[in-house]
Order: structure tokens, then sequence, then C-alpha cells
């Protein structure tokens, strides 16, 4: 029987699945109203927008993946002479934050649609892993050669960590003009050893094949449609499988850890005359979070403050 559609609108919301018998592991989610709090605190033009709501996407599909909940996934992108001057976005624990730096002349100049080589010229890929528990930090880094930037982390995985996957990204506007995105991530997980052999990276093994061939069936429009439920999006890929095991689903809110303390904390670090330095005529020192763009004005002569 195929799941029943949401009778409210199904976003904002992460859900891992696995297929035993193939090896396989996934999620897709789906990002509404989280998406446009972190786009419109920017304003920023149709282009950046689009990357922006993409790299969140991809940023939510890839950090639901971590079991800690206070781990932390970062992607961010290093240009040389791109329009775009640093892509950053982050997960943890279902929050979501990120934010652009471009350059609007180079940007007006470029096609209304650009390439991922027109935003970035030769530019990287770094996917970061902060472990909490563990304390481990580890980082991949991809060239961004390909047409998006679900290839470029469809190359981090099989390069750095030999995991064939396969991401794909789905982007539209409801009524009102906000953004909903959606995605999904599939891999191929170990299945055991053959000699020095990992039979996982095998570019030929029919269980990968035949799992990538089903995913690569699914429309960027049922991803992004909050009108489909996401267990409906892997029955309509995966219900001729024996078993397929749906995980805990993950909500995703935008998650901005800025605050009055923590800036206060930071400033703390600096000597008075570097403080004061900051200050403006009025002996406020206003610091702008670029993530959500909410300004935090501390005062030098308040002792609370700094």
């Amino acid at each position: 029987m195929t799941p029943d559609l949401p009778t409210t609108p199904d976003i904002d919301r992460a859900l891992g699945f696995t297929i035993p018998a193939r090896h396989a592991r996934g999620r897709v989610v789906r990002v509404g109203p989280a998406l446009d709090a972190i786009l419109t605190a920017h304003a920023y033009p149709p282009a950046i927008e689009k990357l922006l709501a993409d790299a969140l996407t991809l940023t939510a599909l890839v950090g639901a993946t971590l079991k800690d909940p206070a781990a932390q996934l970062t992607l961010q992108t290093q240009t040389q002479a791109g329009v775009v001057t640093l892509l950053v976005c982050d997960y943890r624990g279902g929050e979501l934050r990120g934010y652009v730096q471009y350059d609007a002349d180079r940007l007006a100049e470029a096609p209304a649609d650009p390439t991922l080589f027109a935003l970035f010229g030769q530019g990287y890929l770094a996917i970061t892993f902060d472990l909490a528990t563990t304390g481990e930090r580890y980082q991949g880094i991809v060239p961004l050669d390909g047409e998006s930037l679900a290839q470029a982390v469809e190359s981090y995985f099989y390069q750095s960590e030999q995991i064939p996957t396969l991401v794909r990204t789905g982007l539209s506007k409801d009524a009102d003009g906000r953004c909903v995105a959606g995605g999904l991530l599939l891999q191929h997980l170990p299945e055991g050893e053959d000699g020095r052999e990992r039979l996982h990276t095998r570019l030929d093994h029919p269980e990968w094949d035949h799992v990538a061939a089903l995913g690569s069936t699914m429309g960027a429009d049922e991803l992004a449609d909050p009108g489909i439920a996401l267990e409906a999006l892997v029955w309509r890929l995966f219900n001729e499988e024996d078993e397929v095991r749906v995980l805990a689903s993950t909500p995703l809110v935008r998650g901005c850890r800025c605050s009055v303390d923590h800036v206060r904390s930071v400033l703390e670090k600096f000597p008075a005359e570097e403080r004061r330095a900051m200050a403006d005529d009025d002996g406020v020192i206003a610091v702008d979070c670029a993530f959500c763009s909410t300004v935090f004005p501390l005062r030098l002569d308040d002792p609370a403050s700094v």
C-alpha cells in the first residue's frame, strides 16, 4: 500500500532509512520555513539564493547521518577569484545555518543562471566533521569541477571515505514565493572484507548499481514537494525491496548560535585598548552576526557587557 499523503505539509524534517539486503543506507530531507528564515535574513539575489538553498539542503543530508547529536558538520567552499568569495553552512543536532559572501559587481556581469564554474572559478569544497563525544575532527577537500555542489559531495565520499554515494536535490517556491528544497542521499555500506579489498568500493557491485539506478529516477520536483511525505518518497523508490527500515526522523530548524553571552565572551579576549578602538563615538561596539544578520550592541561602560 502506498503511504498516505500528509494532511499537513511534510517539511523541515530529515528521515533516515536502510535497505539491509542491499547494504545501503539513505536520507531524505525537506526544508521550508527553516530555509526561508536563513535566506530572507540577507535578501540574496536569485542566483545566490539558489546556491545557498542547495548548499543548506546538502548540509542537512550529510549532517543528518551523524549519530552524535552534539557533533557538527561544516560545508565550506574555497575559491580563487570567483564571484562567490565564501560559502559556509553547518549542521548540529538538526540546527542549520549558513551564509554567502559574494562580489555583487561580478555577479551582475554573470549570466542569470550561472554555472558552478562561473560562481567559483577554480573552487574547492571542504567538508568537516567535528565529533563532540570523541573530540575527533576530520576534513576532506574536493575540487568544484562538476556541474553541481551535489556532485562535489559525491566525490568527497568516494575519494575521502571510499563510499559510493548518490545525491539528488530539488528546489521550488510556494505560492508566496518562499523557498522549499528537498534532497536524497544514498550510500553503499561495507558488507565485509575479501583479503585486503573493501567490497563496497567496487564500481561494478550489482547491489549498489541497483540502488543507484533506482535513486536516479527521483525527480527534483518530488523532492521539493511538501505535499509528498518523506516516507512516500522512500516507498516510491524501493517498494519492491524485501525490507526497508525507516529510522527515526529529525526535525530541522534554523539554528544560529549567536547570543549576547557568546559575543561578550569573544570581545573579552581582546585587550581593553583594542575594544576601545572597536567602539563608536557613543562607546558602543556593534557586533553583526554574519549568519543571521542580528546586531549585538555592547557598551564599553557597562560592566555586564565587556
